[in-house]
């Protein structure tokens, strides 16, 4: 018998897999299709202090390996949020939920989380710093061990929970950004986030996506979010949730040895809706095979 149990910040969750933020919507979407509760959590839909109706479409691209994507954080902002979107989430899901917050300065960073922290049934909140769809906020926060720092700081000062800081794979040094999020009070960091890409039709001689560039995810971007996993883990002592290409159990076990202690399932979430269910039940048989008894003993063993 296996055990596919971790902490996550102080939380036991069943399993380490968790759908990714924006990929999973606000979770009741996907109650309609299968028992959600056998999630270890998930990271609900990007939020904002504010409305936001995203970018203009078209904003997907399809690529080998994986697809494009500048949505650009579309959500009904914070406080409809709280109002509708969580209650409803409730009556589907019965376990700390994770929330993901995006922001474009430091002061609606700290509107947003201070809203989210009082909300029970929010377990962890994900700050994501990160995301390089939107102009003038998002990753610009990301790409400097200065600003990621100023941004948890402010944040950790009007909140209570396990605070995750999402972290940008578009910068040349993340393990000093890691560092500097742990030193003001990130509790844990997550990563990768997309990597900036582009696609161009042929026939427009245009971008195909209307925000020009967007985030690159799927199977392609796996090798560098291990790498990066692996980097971050022999810097910082907090836990790391690592993403980016995660479709397989084995890729699970993968991102795990490379030092993740949970793991986000996002692409393969909206090429098959039902992937995050399957990776949970795969597991105890691809443990199994790998000789592995507790999830919790290969936390960064490849070190």
């Amino acid at each position: 018998m296996v055990n596919t149990k971790v902490n996550l910040c102080g939380i036991e969750i069943d399993n380490p897999v968790i759908p990714a933020s924006g990929t999973f919507g606000f979770g009741y979407e996907f109650a309609e299709l299968y028992d959600i509760n056998c999630l270890g959590t998930f990271s609900f839909k990007g939020t904002t202090k504010d409305p936001r109706f995203g970018n203009p479409t078209p904003r997907i691209a399809e690529c080998p390996e994986g697809m494009l994507n500048a949505v650009g954080l579309q959500n009904p902002g914070v406080e409809a949020v709280i109002s509708e979107e969580i209650p409803k989430l409730q009556k589907v899901f019965h376990k700390p939920v994770m929330a993901n917050v995006s922001g474009f300065s430091k002061e609606e960073y700290v509107y947003t989380c201070e809203k989210i922290d009082a909300v029970d049934s929010v377990g962890w909140i994900e700050v994501n710093i990160s995301c390089p769809n939107v102009h003038g906020g998002g990753m610009s926060f990301g790409t400097s061990a200065e600003a990621a720092g100023e941004i948890t700081k402010a944040v950790r000062a009007v909140t209570k929970k396990p605070l995750i800081i999402k972290l940008s794979p578009n910068v040349t040094d993340i393990v000093s950004i890691a560092k500097a999020c742990e030193a003001e009070g990130a509790d844990a960091v997550s990563l990768i986030n997309t990597l900036m890409g582009m696609r161009i039709d042929l026939r427009r001689k245009k971008p195909i996506i209307a925000n020009k560039t967007g985030g690159y995810s799927g199977p392609a971007i796996k090798p560098v979010a291990i790498r990066m996993v692996y980097q971050v883990y022999d810097a910082v002592k907090i836990p790391i949730v690592g993403m980016g290409g995660i479709a397989t159990a084995e890729d699970v076990l993968e991102m795990m040895l490379a030092g993740a202690t949970a793991v986000e399932v996002g692409a393969a979430n909206l090429v098959n809706p039902f992937a995050s269910r399957d990776i949970i039940h795969d597991l105890p048989r691809v443990m199994e095979k790998y000789g592995v008894k507790n999830l919790t003993d290969i936390i960064g063993a490849a070190h």
